[in-house]
């Protein structure tokens, strides 16, 4: 059996390490200087992310856990970020909607190459009410709602064709019925216990700083740490 280094560097290795990160100069970051809680920071960079350019700022990695607790991730929208939590949405009936049913906790990570910036969020998720669920779908788009209403969501379809067949009713009736229900539609919020702050640096002096919701608390405290990168 051959060992890593007996193997001819392929193309994709190639072109693997050919990429470099950060080729623009990068933000400084004093974290003594951070608010004592992590959402008005939170806000503060998403709004540089979105100054300098950042396709997609508010899409997100949520990590959950399945039924072996095995972790499952994928890239969904955030919808708000307030004293709540980080807010996002999906079916219920969904995979995600079934593992956090089972296991009502994940983590978020965001990731901003433009400013060399990531954020990561742990803590558990609340389900909205209906009403909020309701209007959240209804706040978004013709598409959105049609895609809401398009099959079920993370089941098995038998084509393409199929696929189509349905999309293009989906969006027959969100145009023709926008207000129309999509019952399994479900806000959900992280409601962060911690939320890291890190800082990308072309010398690799990366900053890290850690929020840790103190335990016993009363409101809404916070605990601050600097993290080796």
């Amino acid at each position: 059996m051959g060992t890593m280094s007996d193997h001819t560097p392929s193309p994709f290795q190639d072109l693997l390490h050919a990429q470099r990160v950060w080729d623009t100069e990068l933000p400084a970051f004093a974290p003594e200087t951070a608010p004592p809680a992590p959402l008005p920071l939170f806000h503060t960079w998403f709004a540089e992310a979105v100054a300098a350019g950042q396709p997609e700022p508010h899409a997100m990695a949520l990590a959950t856990a399945d039924a072996e607790g095995l972790p499952d991730v994928r890239t969904l929208l955030l919808h708000g970020a307030d004293e709540r939590g980080f807010h996002f949405a999906s079916h219920a009936t969904s995979a995600k909607g079934h593992q956090l049913a089972a296991r009502p906790h994940a983590a978020l990570g965001f990731y901003w190459p433009a400013q060399g910036r990531q954020v990561r969020v742990r803590g558990p998720v609340v389900r909205c009410t209906p009403a909020e669920s309701h209007a959240d779908l209804h706040a978004r788009s013709t598409g959105a709602l049609a895609a809401a209403l398009t099959g079920a969501q993370s089941e098995v379809v038998g084509s393409v064709a199929a696929l189509h067949r349905a999309a293009d009713a989906a969006w027959e009736r969100a145009q023709a019925e926008p207000d129309t229900e999509a019952p399994t539609w479900t806000r959900y919020v992280v409601e962060p216990a911690e939320v890291e702050f890190f800082q990308g640096d072309a010398r690799r002096r990366h900053i890290r700083l850690r929020y840790r919701r103190t335990p016993g608390g009363t409101g809404g405290a916070w605990t601050r740490e600097l993290l080796w990168p």
